[in-house]
């Protein structure tokens, strides 16, 4: 019998997704590191992150993305209103901001953790200033650290206070050490508690060691948008990663309904694989 616990957290894939459009079940977005190797601000006329909603929407049909922060270094808060206008013009908004520098939210020296805290507080109103739905970081933890993961619970628990005052959810990456499991990712997330405390799962992360169907299983009833990772294709077409429709149905077998980001992380031209690669995502959502 699925806990009470975990199914007030499998709520936040319904809340986002109602966020979204309250009419669909699953939609595709693009993570904004997808489109890197086509940026160049020295290109006449510039190609810029300023960009990315209109090229994303024209060109796949996509409707949202996930923002990588490294790529927001150095703005200002004046550009990071002129992407949410972009997104909002384009209908391709941005949905997560994601940082993958692990935190150590559960470090027993108080400096570390509060410059952990400092961090996640930071890039939660950046997100805000882009009109994201949701911040994901990274925890780092030891694996079966009972202490370390009390006290991450606690330092995430005080932090969700501006967190949920800025009307964000907060979704935890799986990795590195003890989070890369998506049993103790679970167990925290569970540990922090609430309505707007979940998961961004990573389907394709060669870095796991867990077979990575079961990780999505796993992770989809908590998660608030799911990245599923595109390495490109062969010349017959076939993916040379995981397969991409498997990883999607793995996530529709436990009833999530939300954001699902292509996360492109080829070598050969962008724009014809991610196109290649929604084709194959968009008929594992209209398959019954």
């Amino acid at each position: 019998m699925v806990s009470g616990a975990r199914q007030r957290l499998g709520c936040v894939s319904a809340i986002l997704a109602s966020q979204i459009d309250c009419t669909m079940t699953l939609l595709l977005s693009l993570t904004t590191r997808s489109l890197q190797s086509l940026l160049d601000p020295n290109a006449d006329p510039p190609r810029t992150l300023l960009d990315a909603p209109a090229f994303a929407s024209s060109e796949f049909g996509l409707r949202g993305l996930s923002v990588d922060v490294d790529m927001l270094a150095g703005w200002s808060v004046e550009q990071l209103s002129t992407l949410r206008h972009r997104g909002d013009q384009a209908a391709c908004p941005c949905l997560v901001l994601v940082d993958t520098e692990p935190l150590a939210m559960g470090s027993n020296d108080e400096a570390t953790q509060q410059a952990a805290t400092q961090r996640l507080t930071r890039v939660a109103t950046a997100a805000n200033r882009l009109g994201c739905n949701s911040v994901a970081v990274r925890v780092a933890l030891t694996a079966d650290d009972t202490d370390e993961m009390d006290r991450a619970a606690q330092a995430i628990q005080d932090a969700m206070v501006a967190v949920e005052r800025l009307e964000l959810n907060l979704l935890l990456v799986p990795g590195p050490g003890g989070t890369q499991s998506s049993d103790q990712l679970a167990e925290l997330i569970k540990k922090v508690g609430g309505f707007r405390i979940g998961a961004l799962p990573t389907y394709g992360d060669t870095a796991a060691a867990e077979d990575q169907l079961e990780h999505v299983r796993k992770l989809a009833p908590y998660a608030g948008a799911i990245h599923i990772r595109c390495e490109g294709f062969k010349r017959g077409g076939a993916h040379r990663g995981l397969d991409l429709a498997a990883g999607l149905q793995a996530a529709k077998s436990v009833g999530y309904q939300s954001n699902v980001a292509i996360d492109y992380v080829g070598e050969g031209d962008p724009a014809k694989e991610i196109a290649r690669a929604v084709e194959i995502l968009q008929a594992a959502i209209d398959a019954e």
